[in-house]
């Protein structure tokens, strides 16, 4: 059986899941983070399914939304890039509430998320040395140059704006893929999901990064599925798959997962 519930991490509001036999215990542990505009609740099947796989999962309510939103979305449609920032910052935090708690099997920690939620599990893995694998659904790496196109600080990207636009992102500078970082992303199994037809995140992103992988010959831990039917919403079946890969990784074997349930 599986249970879920609210949890609080210093404050912040999260979805907790994890087999009944053993929520009390050290597990493997996924933190899933949601997209933008969006809010833990629309993800919590994703807490399900990594329980019903023997791990335990913490969807943290990301800043500016669901029950941390001040009803602002005006001001909130300014902040993609700086809230993504914030996200990949409190990682830190929620790794150490729930070790001190000793509910972390602290050599099995994944990472994961959908939309700007993949962002942030891309840009965790060039941060944090930790995290054994990682499922980004959606999701760029490439902070600077997406924000031309997606959610521009600005309003728009153009020569007038090129240079407050450049000073706006410089803080991401060294969370995002890049030449120097590739090996910090090659070094940890990587799954990664996107929509063909995707009218958010071109899915380009998502190929480029496995481009870079292949050429740098660091691809050996990455998985790309592109769904030719897919949008900016996670089928069932990448759901499914991604779930499976973090099992795989994290937990290794299906005969270890039925022993919780």
């Amino acid at each position: 059986m599986i249970v879920m519930f609210e949890d609080s991490i210093g404050g912040i509001p999260a979805i907790h899941a994890a087999p009944q036999a053993a929520v009390d215990r050290p597990l493997p542990t996924v933190f899933f983070f949601h997209g933008y505009r969006n809010s833990k609740e629309t993800v919590a099947f994703f807490a399900y399914m990594l329980a019903m796989r023997g791990m335990r999962a913490i969807l943290p309510e990301q800043d500016l939304h669901g029950a941390r939103f001040d009803g602002d979305d005006g001001f909130r449609m300014t902040q993609f890039w700086e809230l993504l920032k914030r996200n990949i910052d409190e990682l830190g935090q929620y790794r150490q509430h729930y070790s001190g708690r000793g509910l972390i099997d602290s050599d099995r920690i994944g990472v994961a998320g959908t939309s700007m939620g993949g962002f942030v599990t891309l840009g965790a893995l060039v941060r944090y040395d930790w995290i054994k694998a990682a499922a980004n659904f959606m999701g760029s790496g490439y902070f600077l140059d997406a924000a031309r196109t997606i959610f521009p600080p600005l309003g728009r990207y153009d020569a007038a704006t090129v240079r407050d636009h450049e000073t706006r992102l410089e803080p991401l500078r060294s969370y995002q893929v890049s030449a120097g970082t590739l090996d910090r992303i090659a070094r940890v199994p990587l799954f990664t999901w996107h929509g063909m037809r995707d009218e958010i995140v071109p899915f380009g992103e998502s190929v480029r990064l496995q481009s870079e992988l292949i050429n740098a010959s660091t691809a050996d831990r990455f998985e790309l599925v592109i769904d030719p039917l897919g949008t900016h919403r996670v089928s069932a079946d990448g759901a499914v798959r991604g779930v499976e890969f973090l099992g795989k990784h994290l937990h290794g074997t299906e005969a270890g997962v039925n022993e919780w349930l």
